[in-house]
């Protein structure tokens, strides 16, 4: 029960953090999508999105763990809390993933881009990417052979999804989905070298037949830069979850689950943390606008001080209060 209760206090923490994070990420890009009008924020936006979506839903699961042991939670209440932490997770993974494309794809065809990603295709994109995401979250409950023959509660992955749908999207969506990653970081940064060899051979060609051309900025290097760190805490956060998954499959008498669920799973969800940890410290205009909000949220604080000492009647000259004072004292004394 002692146990039980710390990794409910630890999951009560890691939902807190996950929702005030992604919170300030979305109201951050939301601003910068309403300033720029750009297309490639509504993937971070929603990328914000679907980690607080995931906060939320595992702050559902932080009761069962508090709670005492006598009242578990029903199989269908379990079951339909853990098919929303698993929508969730996919669509943040799904939409990492998108991230990743439309970087490679702004790369790779950078005169053609904005006329394929418009805000038709953007749409259609997240559209279909939710639908995805809540058809993964939502297979175990359809497919008998995913679902666990026993429950005895509390509320947790394991106990209501049997690890074979774990098997499963590793296989289907995980592992594929890392072999894609790499691929595009890999021709991402391929074409950046070769455009960077370009822009060297121009700035040489021009300075040696005299004329100045202002240097480019690498933006193509910072988007391989952000890929990276979305892929390597991706990679760090899910790969051993799903290997551990696998070797329980294969091994039944390995009895991971208390290693899968209160480690293993934890480090995992911890993805929907770093991410807008990194779009914060690693995006510049991110980090512009987060300064930008931080100042005017000065503004206001200062604006509602001076108000509330105008309707106080403002401060008190140091002459009348010395005056004050002294009549205090001259009073206290003649008592």
């Amino acid at each position: 029960m002692e146990s039980s209760s710390s990794f409910g206090v630890i999951l009560a923490v890691l939902a807190s953090l996950i929702i005030a994070a992604n919170a300030l990420v979305a109201m951050a890009v939301l601003s910068l999508i309403h300033k720029n009008d750009g297309v490639g924020l509504c993937f971070t936006l929603n990328l914000a999105v679907a980690d607080t979506l995931l906060g939320l839903a595992i702050s559902g699961l932080v009761s069962d763990q508090l709670s005492s042991p006598a009242r578990p939670t029903q199989k269908t209440l379990c079951s339909l809390r853990m098919a929303f932490v698993t929508s969730s997770a996919a669509a943040s993974v799904l939409t990492v993933m998108l991230i990743a494309f439309d970087r490679y794809l702004a790369i790779k065809q950078p005169l053609r881009y904005f006329q394929m990603m418009n805000g038709l295709v953007t749409g259609a994109c997240i559209a279909g990417l939710w639908l995805v995401s809540y058809l993964i979250g939502f297979l175990p409950l359809g497919i008998h052979v995913f679902q666990q023959t026993t429950y005895k509660g509390p509320c947790s992955f394991f106990a209501v999804f049997h690890p074979r749908f774990v098997l499963t999207l590793s296989c289907a969506g995980f592992f594929p989905a890392l072999l894609l990653f790499v691929f595009f970081y890999c021709d991402m940064l391929k074409i950046a070298s070769t455009h960077s060899q370009q822009i060297r051979k121009t700035e040489h060609t021009g300075a040696t037949a005299g004329a100045h051309r202002p240097p480019r900025p690498p933006s193509d290097f910072k988007a391989v830069r952000t890929v990276a760190i979305l892929i390597g805490s991706f990679t760090l956060s899910w790969t051993p979850f799903f290997i551990t998954s696998i070797v329980q499959v294969v091994c039944q008498e390995c009895n991971l689950y208390l290693v899968l669920e209160r480690y293993l799973w934890l480090l995992g969800v911890g993805n929907s943390l770093l991410n807008p940890l990194i779009y914060a410290y690693w995006q510049k205009e991110v980090r512009q606008q987060f300064s930008q909000m931080a100042l005017g949220m000065k503004k206001g604080l200062t604006a509602f001080l001076l108000l509330l000492l105008a309707k106080n009647g403002g401060p008190r000259r140091p002459r009348e209060s010395s005056r004050h004072i002294s009549t205090i004292s001259q009073s206290e004394l003649d008592g």
